[in-house]
């Protein structure tokens, strides 16, 4: 390929996944207060950050910005929900314009901790009254802090989770042009995370569940990782779900990836659409190798032991079909009624598939088609319509 034609796949990658966070502005606190009555805030969610990040000493508004940080960050951003939000959707004010509470989400109030043992303190305090969970959230390419902060906060509030947020955000530049540096930056969060995960398994926590995105399913494979060549793989028995939701990761990296973690003993699956547009563009860049978010077959990767949920006839929220997991009301229903139960609950039993699909088919009524493909048998939800 001449480079022409390789300046206009990067172009047009860039304007593909303009989309992505959609936002001009990485701008998460208001210039202004904006108060309205309680009645109009469905939920205040409290949201702990561990970031490799620095501090946003240009525009303060941001908190955190895309520069990267040696060391790992701390705080925690107080966000409402007003109530007028539809399951899916994250309702935000446009450009800088200060954010209505009433009409979108608000973050109201940031803190931020010193050190390791302030945040471990803190978040461990919230875990103990909160249902003894965690659920961790890793974003993908092209987020600010605030998009990563917002999408935890509809996560957490759209599945009802019974347990703590926690946000991992890693230093992505929030650029459509910056898939290269975010990629590099993905590669110097892994120690961090790995980190992060370990203080968490100190806590009274009973089980961490993980959901990556896109590019932050490699920093959460690659910590993952780590973890096993440890012996520890998973975190002393404390390890809940693993979901990587349309995974920006080479298939053959992947796989041996899992080689390494071994085939899990709790649920772990993947999400994947073929008909994910940015992954498509980032497959170009890559040498026009597969990445595992649409990978066409899902039997290869279940011999790894894991459980690959087919999207693709799916409706997505975005022309990208980048974050269905997140954005179809009917599939975030479906992964809080799977997140509710805690994953020690659950297991690679042949059975438990079965009631994966028969929850799903329930879910997605007339409107899709799911196939669901586990170390054990393919499960095809069709329905009519």
């Amino acid at each position: 390929m001449n480079v022409r034609w390789k300046t206009v796949l990067v172009l047009a990658f860039a304007l593909a996944v303009a989309g992505c966070a959609g936002q001009n502005t990485h701008d998460l606190l208001n210039k202004t207060t904006v108060s309205v009555p309680a009645s109009d805030i469905a939920a205040t969610h409290e949201i702990f950050v561990a970031t490799t990040r620095q501090p946003a000493t240009k525009d303060p508004r941001q908190v955190f910005d895309g520069d990267r940080s040696l060391t790992t960050n701390y705080a925690r951003v107080d966000v409402t929900v007003p109530k007028v939000h539809q399951v899916g959707a994250i309702e935000r004010a446009k450009g800088s314009a200060n954010s209505n509470p009433a009409k979108q989400f608000t973050a109201t109030d940031v803190v931020h901790y010193g050190d390791a043992s302030q945040f471990a303190k803190a978040v461990g305090a919230n875990i103990a009254v909160n249902g003894d969970r965690a659920l961790v959230f890793v974003h993908g390419f092209n987020n600010g802090f605030d998009d990563g902060v917002y999408r935890l906060t509809q996560i957490a509030h759209d599945t009802k989770y019974p347990g703590t947020p926690v946000l991992f955000s890693w230093a992505s530049s929030g650029k459509t042009t910056g898939y290269i540096y975010d990629k590099e930056s993905a590669n110097a969060a892994r120690d961090d995370f790995e980190a992060t995960l370990r203080m968490l398994a100190k806590t009274k926590v009973k089980s961490i569940d993980i959901i990556a995105h896109s590019m932050g399913t490699w920093v959460t494979m690659e910590a993952l990782r780590q973890l096993a060549i440890t012996g520890d793989r998973d975190l002393g028995g404390k390890l809940g779900y693993v979901v990587l939701a349309s995974p920006d990761i080479d298939v053959d990296v992947f796989k041996k990836q899992m080689i390494r973690y071994g085939k899990p003993d709790k649920p772990f699956a993947i999400l994947l659409s073929g008909d994910d547009r940015a992954l498509k563009l980032s497959a170009l860049i890559s040498g026009d190798k597969p990445r595992v978010g649409d990978y066409g077959n899902a039997a290869d990767l279940a011999s790894y032991g894991v459980v690959v949920a087919d999207l693709t006839k799916t409706k997505g929220g975005d022309r990208l079909n980048h974050a269905k997991f997140a954005d179809n009301p009917i599939l975030v229903q479906l992964l809080g009624d799977r997140l509710r139960t805690p994953a020690a609950l659950r297991s690679n039993d042949p059975g438990e598939f079965d009631d994966i699909g028969q929850g799903i088919g329930k879910a997605v009524g007339s409107m899709a088609e799911v196939v669901i493909t586990t170390p054990f048998k393919v499960l095809t939800i069709a329905t009519g319509g």
